[in-house]
């Protein structure tokens, strides 16, 4: 089932692992839908970390995952693979969608798993709800499930202003936890407490350890969500309360770090983290679920909302990969086709 689609497509190359540069406007043939998948028409595509990772040469493609770079998407359903509608109930052609996938997002078109793909909340626009899936996967798997963060717990978050920390700090938040986040400017830091945390903490010149301590009364905190690593992680142990969950999610500060695992011992400490991109279309399928039960309520009502930070053409790919990698932004980056 389909419209009447067009051959082909305009969608953004990495022409050779470098710079922004590297992202140049290429010709495509218009994704085929396979079974269980839907073609979205893509109006929008959230730019993020691992994209960058990816143009770098850093961070491959899983098998059988388009080259093209892009995790998330919000547009139009134009075509429904064999199942799709008996996988997703309600999805049907000319549906808004936004859409969580392994490649291919900085496109005009761009095939998705259909269990993948969830409704734009009330009053959202599609610019915005392409903002949505990278960033609450992530956070949702990370900090709900693998860390279990549980209301009246305290949770500390690195890089509050980035897509990730901005929805972190949110969903916390609103789901009933104290919420700490680290930042590099008095600005950041200011943006971190308006979104809800209890204390920004400006890294430049204050120890995030000293600070979560004194605020809990010298316990530390429950939940730790980590982007930073090297340095990061012993202190990061230091500043967490017995039984704590400390997950990693990257390693902008380097993977190795020496590490002293005594306080691991006596608090019991729990230590995790994961990737997104290559787990199963089965388990992405149950965060979805998840996030439409727990979270999108939140969006639909208000409470939560993307922070966004700049919007660029498509053909600007190489701008908004630069803007994301000075790190100056609050939020989330988007391509508009």
């Amino acid at each position: 089932m389909s419209q009447t689609l067009p051959e082909s497509m305009t969608a953004i190359e990495i022409s050779e692992p470098g710079g922004p540069e590297v992202l140049v406007p290429g010709i495509r043939p218009v994704p085929q839908p396979a079974a269980g998948e839907v073609l979205v028409k893509v109006a929008a595509a959230g730019v993020n970390r691992p994209d960058v990772l990816q143009r770098l040469g850093g961070y491959p493609p899983p098998p059988g995952a388009s080259d093209i770079p892009g995790l998330e998407i919000a547009g139009e359903v134009v075509a429904l693979g064999e199942g799709a509608a008996s996988l997703s109930p309600g999805l049907s052609l000319g549906d808004q969608v936004t859409a969580l996938v392994t490649g291919g997002g900085y496109a005009q078109y761009c095939a998705a798993p259909a269990v993948q793909c969830l409704p734009i909340p009330k009053g959202f626009d599609l610019t915005q709800a392409a903002a949505l899936p990278e960033t609450f996967f992530t956070v949702w798997v990370n900090v709900f499930q693998r860390s279990a963060l549980q209301p009246g717990e305290s949770f500390l978050v690195h890089g509050g202003t980035s897509g990730i920390g901005t929805t972190a700090i949110q969903l916390a938040k609103a789901l009933g936890s104290r919420v700490f986040a680290t930042a590099g400017s008095p600005e950041k830091v200011k943006a971190c407490e308006d979104l809800g945390a209890e204390r920004g903490i400006n890294y430049r010149d204050e120890d995030f350890v000293a600070v979560v301590k004194e605020a809990t009364g010298g316990k530390g905190v429950n939940v730790v969500l980590d982007m930073v690593g090297g340095d990061y992680i012993q202190r990061n142990i230091k500043a967490m309360a017995p039984e704590g969950r400390l997950s990693f999610i990257a390693f902008l500060g380097g993977a190795k770090a020496e590490v002293d695992f005594t306080s691991v011992m006596l608090k019991r400490l729990t230590i995790t983290g994961s990737t997104l991109r290559a787990r199963s279309v089965d388990f992405k399928a149950q965060v979805a679920a998840e996030l439409r039960e727990k979270a999108w309520p939140l969006l639909d009502s208000g409470r939560i909302a993307p922070v966004m930070a700049a919007s660029f053409p498509l053909e600007e790919a190489a701008k908004a990969h630069a803007l994301m990698e000075s790190s100056s932004h609050i939020g989330k980056i988007v391509l508009k086709t």
